[in-house]
């Protein structure tokens, strides 16, 4: 009887295991839009993603039963120098599917000059892909085409922020007209803004050079692209940031307020930045806020 038993157990931990395994996909099928052919090999040590030239999504579903029919594509964090895969991806990641959200992570270009014909437009170009694939493919994941939501950390917070608010502009092929506007924005300790005084400077010299125009810098600056169509947003950060000044926050909220779109800030008084590395309720508040939005159903 316990040999029965254990077996019952053995398969049923299996088919669990089945049904929250990973799948990784190119987002891009054949060549890579505003790419240039180069030798750089990209590498992954220590849980972070370098010279990434080949966009990824990997895919976690959450089981049918609990599952919410809201998705979110997470975009970490690395100064655009690195992508901090594991820990505020798959982390990430796997926190929303045991929430019944299905979430996937994606691997996004860093901008550089030798892989890129344009550097500033590249990683977008991977949001905008990204939000484009989960929306072709809602009906096969079990999402609902109009809850696809983006979140973001740090530099993937800039990514996050600049996929909710130059969404009207398509930088990749969109023939289906399919819309690449997120439904939502979860911004984590972003980064926001490109001005000087504000901005992380190595995440800014990354994405747009060295000597940017005002007019670039202008257009890569959140807090000046937001209009009344921007998607709702949650914001968190620490007040204490020292790496990217919570500013970049407060002034995103104030741009939201003020263009009537849907907004909930969350600031902490310590933390620093990466607090999510040292505190596991941070997810319970963006929960909250989801279901209260209308994004997920509240539970009862």
């Amino acid at each position: 009887m316990k040999r029965k038993t254990l077996l019952i157990l053995m398969l049923f931990t299996g088919y669990t295991c089945f049904l929250n395994a990973q799948e990784v996909i190119n987002i891009f099928q054949g060549v890579i839009p505003n790419s240039k052919e180069n030798s750089i090999a990209e590498s992954f040590e220590r849980g972070m993603f370098r010279n990434v030239t080949s966009p990824t999504l990997e895919i976690y579903l959450p089981e049918k039963e609990v599952a919410t029919g809201a998705a979110v594509v997470v975009c970490p964090g690395g100064g655009y120098s690195v992508v901090v895969y594991q820990g505020e991806g798959i982390s990430t990641a796997k926190r929303f599917v045991k929430n019944g959200i299905a979430a996937f992570v994606l691997k996004y270009r860093l901008p550089g000059d030798e892989t890129m014909t344009d550097k500033t437009i590249g990683p977008l170009q991977d949001a905008q892909q990204a939000i484009k694939v989960v929306r072709e493919n809602a009906e096969k994941w079990g999402v609902k085409p109009d809850k696809i939501g983006i979140i973001g950390f740090s530099a993937g917070g800039h990514l996050a922020s600049t996929a909710a608010t130059h969404f009207s502009e398509a930088l990749i092929e969109n023939t289906n007209n399919t819309s690449l506007r997120p439904d939502f924005q979860i911004l984590v300790y972003p980064v926001i803004s490109m001005k000087e005084k504000l901005t992380h400077p190595d995440s800014r010299r990354k994405l747009l050079g060295e000597n940017p125009t005002q007019d670039l810098v202008d257009l890569y600056s959140g807090e000046l692209q937001v209009n009344e169509n921007t998607p709702p947003a949650y914001l968190t950060h620490a007040t204490d940031d020292k790496l990217v000044d919570v500013d970049n926050s407060i002034n995103y909220y104030e741009a939201l307020r003020h263009h009537n779109v849907p907004v909930e800030m969350h600031i902490y008084r310590k933390g620093g930045h990466g607090f999510i590395f040292g505190r596991n309720d941070w997810i319970e508040p963006v929960i909250k806020w989801m279901a209260d939005s209308g994004i997920i159903e509240k539970q009862q």
